[in-house]
């Protein structure tokens, strides 16, 4: 499976929708199970997700919120 591959589209899908974003953010697992059909082991979604979250412009989101779901969600991943 190429991770690096699945990351940039999953970008080039998530880019200039704030509200995909918006669901990336708050519950990126299930995002990318029900939205894009990626279905991989913890250890591999969890590198999408952080590769993801690395290549995200996330300028088009309201950056209060952003930044409060990114809290939750390194809570979930226990960082």
């Amino acid at each position: 499976m190429d991770i690096q591959k699945i990351i940039t589209d999953v970008v080039a899908k998530l880019a200039g929708n704030p509200d995909l974003i918006k669901s990336f953010l708050s519950n990126p697992v299930q995002l990318l199970e029900k939205t894009f059909g990626i279905d991989l082991p913890d250890e591999q979604i969890n590198q999408v997700i952080e590769g993801v979250k690395a290549n995200l412009d996330l300028s088009k989101i309201d950056v209060k919120t952003a930044a409060g779901l990114l809290g939750k969600l390194s809570g979930l991943l226990g960082k």
